[in-house]
């Protein structure tokens, strides 16, 4: 069947396309390439244009975000689209037999996939930035289908269908929460694009490739994915619930850290790297926040530094620890990029094994500073009354080799 006939009928006759779809054996490569790709790129694009190309309206003034950022965002969420269904579907997949479903991660990826049909679709009115709303309603829609594809295509029975959709809701939006916020300090890094398969090597042997390219670091990551879903299938015959779910939930979090389970950093060690003064100025405040579930943690301090008069700057040092893997990919797949125009100048470059953004405003508004190390630690400046190059000398004057060597 077609994509636009299959994206029609799962909206429009959800109860009879779901038992259709239970019946075809559909290889995951195909569901993802030829459904998810598709949808999820034009999403992505929608979005892209609204927000670099349209702008959103901000009181009375026209934001664009640059094409340089509306390029790593499109290609962020295409990429975060394939994780969030194959995620969705080990959750979908490990729950079954505790709500009496049919286990079986081939339905589960079936359903995970075409229950995101009309969050994809509506997202196309992204064009119009103001218009995004609307997609709230189309993820409302889809919580429906997923609930008539856990009856239709896992088997579940009716009164635990229920259930098993909040089960899976609950978790779906944790690990949705860790992906936007991680989405937040990859889009201050600034790039995520072209290079992405740097470290081939062709001879006329077999192809092979560095194990820090960016291909070995995938390879590495699927034979992680392949090790966490036997892990679940070990748990499911153990007939243990609580079993079930932690494994489940190691799943979720070996894709969100690229197949390492990391835990962030206490939040006492951080705090030293927020200092009580910095770039001349006092701290007025210091936030710390260590939150998430098992497996899915962040680390963050803050402080907040002024003169009363002015000047203010706000300093974030971030473990992304459990969503580690996904701030890695800045660091795997980054490449330089630069944008200016009247208003304002960034850049993305590489120093050394560090990826750093910077932001100016030619008018004397905001200016930022952004630092990753150790493909998991985050550093970021935002200043109002500071010069770049100020704010460059105090985020560089932390000791960030010792920050990086945290574990």
């Amino acid at each position: 069947m077609g994509l636009v006939e299959r994206a029609k009928n799962i909206i429009v006759t959800p109860k009879t396309e779901w038992q259709v779809v239970a019946g075809e054996a559909t290889p995951p490569g195909q569901l993802i390439a030829g459904y998810v790709l598709p949808l999820a790129a034009i999403a992505a694009i929608a979005g892209f244009i609204g927000m670099s190309l349209v702008g959103a309206l901000l009181g009375s003034f026209g934001v664009h975000v640059s094409l340089v950022w509306g390029a790593v965002a499109a290609i962020y969420h295409v990429v975060m689209a394939v994780v969030m269904v194959y995620v969705m579907a080990f959750i979908i997949d490990a729950l079954a037999p505790s709500f009496g479903a049919q286990k079986g991660f081939p339905q589960a990826l079936k359903v995970a996939v075409y229950s995101y049909t009309p969050v994809w679709v509506m997202s196309v009115v992204n064009i119009i930035p103001l218009l995004g709303i609307l997609v709230l309603l189309a993820a409302i829609y889809a919580i429906y289908l997923l609930y008539l594809g856990l009856q239709g295509v896992m088997r579940a029975p009716v009164e635990k269908a229920a259930g098993y959709t909040a089960v899976v809701v609950i978790v779906g939006i944790i690990v949705a929460i860790v992906i936007n916020a991680v989405a937040g300090v990859i889009m201050a890094a600034g790039t995520i694009g072209a290079g992405a398969m740097g470290g081939f090597h062709m001879g006329r042997g077999p192809v092979t490739y560095d194990r820090d390219s960016t291909v070995g670091r995938l390879d590495e990551f699927s034979r992680k994915m392949d090790e966490a879903n036997k892990r679940m299938e070990e748990a499911q015959k153990s007939g243990d619930s609580g079993k079930q779910m932690e494994a489940a939930m190691a799943a979720v979090g070996t894709a969100l850290s690229g197949g390492k389970g990391v835990e962030p950093v206490q939040l006492d060690q951080l705090k030293p790297f927020v200092p009580d003064k910095f770039v001349g100025l006092d701290r007025n405040d210091l936030r710390t926040d260590r939150s998430g579930v098992k497996g899915l943690m962040v680390a963050k301090a803050e402080g907040v530094y002024g003169d009363g008069a002015g000047k203010r700057v706000n300093l974030e040092v971030t473990d992304t620890g459990g969503a580690a893997g996904l701030v890695g990919l800045a660091s795997w797949m980054g490449v330089q990029g630069e944008h200016e125009d009247s208003q304002r100048r960034e850049v993305t470059r590489q120093d050394g094994d560090r990826l750093v953004h910077e932001a100016v405003d030619k008018h004397g508004g905001p200016s930022e500073y952004t630092v990753i190390l150790g493909r998991r630690f985050v550093v970021s400046a935002h200043a109002r009354g500071v010069d770049l190059a100020t704010l460059e000398s105090g985020v560089n004057g932390l000791d960030l080799a010792k920050l990086a060597a945290l574990k």
